[in-house]
C-alpha cells in the first residue's frame, strides 16, 4: 500500500527470538489487501457493470429493429451512438438508470440523441473515479491486476448484455412494447438497484492541486499515453458497439448474433486478466499491450479480407484480445508512471478525455454495412497505436537512463521538476 508503514512491536516466539518486523507488516499487508478485493472490487466491478451495460445495450437493440421503429436512417443512428460518455460529470447513477428506462419509450431520432448525451454526461466522470481510487489503494506492482477490473466488466457485460437481449427479446409485443424496448426499461431497472453501491466507493476529495495539474500538462508521457489511448480506444467503441451488428452480416439472424457475441466477449475479458496478472508480476506494460495488438491486427485483417464466415467469426476472438487489453493497460502504464496523487489524477482525466474522443470518430466510421471503412480505420488505429507504444517505451527507458546518470553523476542534472515521478529513485515502469 501507499500508505506509511506503523510500528509493530517484536513478538517473542517459541524460541525466545523477536519476528522480523517485515514479515509482520508484509502478513497485514496481505490481510489489508484482501479485504479490499472482498469488498472494494466487487462494488465497483458491479457499479462498471451497470454503467457499461447502460451504454453498450445500444449494440443490442440495433439488430433488434430499433432504427426502423424510430425511423432512423444508418447515419443518424451513428450521430446516436457518437454521444458516448466522456469526463463531464461524476456517475450520477441513478440518473443514467432512469435515462435508461426512458430510453424504451422514445419514438423519435431526437429522443434517442438526447438519451445518448445524458446518459454520456452522467457516466464521464465514473470510470476516471474509480480507476484513481484503485491507484490510491494499491501499490504500483498491483494496479494491472486490479485496473482490468473494470475492463474486464466492459467485457462482461457484452457478453451479459447480449445474452440478456436474446431473453429479453423474446419478450416483443408483451405490453405492446418491442422487443427492444424491454432491454431498456428492464436494463435500466437493474442499474438502479445497484446504483447506490457507487457511493460507498469513489473518494470525497474536493481538493485541486493546480501546481500538480500544470505540471501533468507539460508531462509529454500524458500527451503520447493519451494518442495511444485514443487509438486503442477506436477499437473499444467500435468493436462493443458493433460487433452484433459485424456478426449479423455474416449471415446470422439478430436473435443469433446477441448469444453469438457472449464467447468473444469471455475470451476477450480471460486473456485481459491473464495479460494483467503477467504484467504485474514482471512490472512491464508497453510489451503486453504491443503484443495483444498483433492479435487485434491479424483478426482486423480476416475480417476484411475476401475470407468465409467462420474465419471472419475467429478473427472477432482475435480482436477481442486487442479491444480489452490495450486501453486497460496502457491506462495502467499511465498510472505507475506518474507520482504523486493529484498529478495522477490530473494525468488520468485527461488522458481519459482524450481516448473518449474516440467514440465521435468509432460512431462515423462504422456507418454503413458491411462496415469496411470502420474495420480499416480500426486495424490503421492499432498500427499507429504499435508505433507510439515503441516511442514511449524509448522514451522512458532513456529517462530512467538519464536518471541513473544524475545520480552517479555522469551527467549534470537539468530537470525542470524534481518531485513526484522524476525523483531519482522513481523508476519508471517500461
Amino acid at each position: 500500500m501507499d500508505s506509511e508503514e506503523k510500528p509493530v512491536t517484536p513478538t517473542p516466539s517459541d524460541t525466545g527470538e523477536a519476528i522480523p518486523r517485515k514479515i509482520i507488516v508484509k502478513k497485514y499487508e496481505k490481510r489489508l489487501l484482501l479485504k479490499l478485493d472482498a469488498v472494494f472490487v466487487p462494488i465497483i466491478m458491479l457499479v462498471y457493470l451497470s454503467c457499461f451495460l447502460d451504454r453498450t445495450n445500444i449494440s443490442n437493440v440495433k439488430v433488434a429493429g430499433m432504427p426502423e421503429d424510430i425511423g432512423a436512417s444508418d447515419a443518424e443512428f451513428s450521430t446516436a451512438v457518437k454521444l458516448t460518455p466522456r469526463v463531464v460529470l461524476t456517475g450520477l447513477c441513478v440518473v443514467w438508470s432512469l435515462t435508461t428506462i426512458f430510453s424504451g419509450f422514445i419514438t423519435s431520432v431526437e429522443g434517442l440523441h438526447a438519451a445518448r448525451l445524458i446518459l454520456g454526461a452522467c457516466e464521464g466522470g465514473l470510470f476516471p473515479g474509480l480507476n484513481l481510487y484503485l491507484t490510491m489503494v494499491c501499490k504500483r506492482e498491483e494496479q494491472a491486476r486490479r485496473g482490468p477490473y473494470l475492463f474486464v466488466c466492459a467485457a462482461l457485460s457484452g457478453a451479459f448484455g447480449g445474452l440478456l437481449a436474446y431473453v429479453l427479446l423474446k419478450m416483443n409485443n408483451i405490453g405492446g412494447y418491442a422487443g427492444w424496448r424491454w432491454v431498456y426499461i428492464i436494463e435500466g431497472i437493474f442499474s438502479i438497484l445497484i446504483g447506490l453501491l457507487i457511493w460507498f466507493g469513489l473518494p470525497n476529495d474536493p481538493t485541486n492541486a493546480q501546481e500538480e495539474i500544470r505540471i501533468s500538462l507539460k508531462d509529454f508521457k500524458l500527451w503520447i499515453s493519451g494518442a495511444i489511448q485514443f487509438c486503442q480506444d477506436i477499437l473499444w467503441y467500435g468493436f462493443s458497439t458493433f460487433l452484433p451488428s459485424i456478426i449479423t452480416n455474416m449471415g446470422h439472424s439478430s436473435i443469433e448474433a446477441q448469444y453469438l457475441t457472449i464467447p468473444v466477449y469471455i475470451l476477450g475479458g480471460a486473456c485481459f486478466l491473464t495479460l494483467a496478472f503477467v504484467s504485474d508480476h514482471m512490472c512491464i506494460r508497453g510489451p503486453f499491450i504491443a503484443f495483444a495488438n498483433i492479435f487485434g491486427i491479424v483478426g482486423y485483417i480476416l475480417i476484411i479480407c475476401p475470407t468465409s464466415n467462420a474465419i471472419k467469426f475467429f478473427g472477432t476472438f482475435l480482436c477481442a484480445v486487442a479491444v480489452y487489453s490495450g486501453p486497460g493497460l496502457n491506462l495502467t502504464w499511465l498510472n505507475v508512471n506518474v507520482a504523486p496523487h493529484y498529478r495522477r489524477a490530473a494525468s488520468i482525466g485527461f488522458q481519459q478525455t482524450i481516448g473518449n474522443t474516440a467514440g465521435i470518430v468509432a460512431g462515423q466510421v462504422y456507418r454503413t454495412s458491411p462496415y469496411l471503412l470502420g474495420n480499416v480505420f480500426s486495424v490503421s488505429a492499432l498500427g499507429l497505436a504499435q508505433l507510439l507504444i515503441l516511442f514511449t517505451w524509448l522514451y522512458i527507458r532513456r529517462c530512467n537512463l538519464l536518471k541513473e546518470q544524475i545520480a552517479t553523476g555522469q551527467v549534470q542534472d537539468k530537470r525542470r521538476v524534481k518531485t513526484g515521478d522524476w525523483e531519482l529513485d522513481f523508476k519508471y515502469h517500461l
